[in-house]
């Protein structure tokens, strides 16, 4: 009976976990996985994760981390998300795509900051010349769901 009771307390705190991971706005979440945007998935192209781009958003996660929209050339142009600066293990960062202006998104992670100090990204997505077609770079601190913030949309 022991394991399980952890075993149902395990279960809560991943699933507090991914709902944390959600953005903080109330815009409506398609998908919710980094596989619906891994290995080719809905157009998105794998980054390494210290590639940047020019950077057109930027903020400041918690007063530490720092998330970044980059544009760049990877396959043609294309969006993506990186954080970095004082990440710690467990930090989070993704991006939000919409093809709708913003009625609804697909969300391309959470991606999970490995260790302390270290870069990640999402994987990359194409721009494309319809004014609904958008992207957001997203990050919340490890456990701090208060923490999750958006840039503005771009594109």
């Amino acid at each position: 009976m022991r394991w399980k009771t952890s075993l149902i307390i395990f279960v809560m705190v991943l699933t507090a976990s991914f709902a944390a991971a959600a953005p903080a706005s109330a815009d409506p979440i398609t998908a919710e996985s980094a596989a619906d945007c891994e290995r080719g998935a809905n157009g998105f192209v794998d980054i390494p994760d210290g590639l940047t781009g020019e950077p057109v958003r930027v903020m400041v996660v918690g007063g530490f981390m720092t998330v970044t929209l980059y544009k760049g050339y990877v396959q043609g142009l294309r969006g993506w998300a990186h954080a970095r600066g004082a990440t710690q293990a467990g930090d989070l960062v993704w991006m939000d795509w919409t093809r709708d202006g913003g009625h609804s998104w697909i969300q391309c992670g959470p991606f999970v900051i490995p260790h302390s100090q270290a870069t990640k990204t999402s994987a990359a997505q194409r721009t494309n010349p319809s004014p609904t077609w958008q992207f957001r770079a997203c990050g919340m601190l490890r456990d701090q769901p208060r923490t999750t913030k958006c840039t503005q949309p771009w594109w």
